[in-house]
This record gives C-alpha cells, structure tokens and sequence, in this order.
C-alpha cells in the first residue's frame, strides 16, 4: 500500500496508484495444452482440419494465439471465453474427435496483459 508522505503545506497525501485494470469485457483467458497421443503420421493425416477448425475459433473471436510446441509432442492456444465454451470448443478438435490428442485446460485471472490485450485484464477480488 502506498504510504503517506507529507506535501510542501503540511498536509498528508496518499499518492495515487495509478489507474486499476478494469473488470474484463471479452470473457476470461484460457491455456489450452494439447499433448499428442498418436504418431506423428496419425497428426499429419488430419492437420488441415485441424487448422480449418482453428481459423474457424480466430474468425470466431474464440482464439488468441496458437502454435506447436517444442518438441514437437502436441501444441498450446491461448483461448477467450467461458470454461464450458472453450471444453466444447476443444471437444470438436477433429484431433480430440480422431483420439490423437489430449488436452488440458488451464483457465487464469489475467491481472496483467500487453496493451491490445487490455481487454482480457482482470481485477483480483478484494
């Protein structure tokens, strides 16, 4: 908490905190964590699909980021929403509908952001 410090006339100010993130208008920010559960080749045979279903959650407004990871064992997409959307947003994957993919889902208070994501900012209950 900021302390008092005593101005040029005598008086105690409490220094302004600066402005507080305000409460999120664009739903709450999501981890999505696929871990490949079948060969490589199995992946490859339904990537296009997969990629059309992504492109479909970023014209949706549902995605933010996605990509592989490294090593390549399964990938992350940072996801926009409420929980019970983004779990049936990951269950029609045509990886998850195919078996070849798990997925785990974090979901977090974004208290910080970069400015364009500003929206997703969130304040923690006080």
């Amino acid at each position: 908490m900021p302390r008092a410090s005593p101005s040029s006339n005598g008086s105690t100010a409490v220094p302004h905190p600066g402005p507080r993130p305000r409460l999120t208008t664009l739903g709450r920010v999501f981890i999505l964590e696929l871990t490949y559960t079948a060969p490589l080749d199995r992946i490859d045979a339904l990537l296009s699909e997969h990629v059309a279903w992504l492109e479909r959650g970023y014209a949706d407004g549902a995605f933010l980021a996605s990509g592989r990871k490294n090593p390549r064992d399964g990938g992350v997409i940072i996801a926009t929403g409420t929980r019970s959307a983004v779990e049936a947003r990951a269950a029609a994957d045509p990886f998850a509908l195919n078996g070849v993919c798990e997925y785990r889902i974090v979901e977090f208070v974004a208290t910080a952001t970069a400015p364009a994501l500003e929206g997703y900012r969130e304040r923690l209950p006080v």
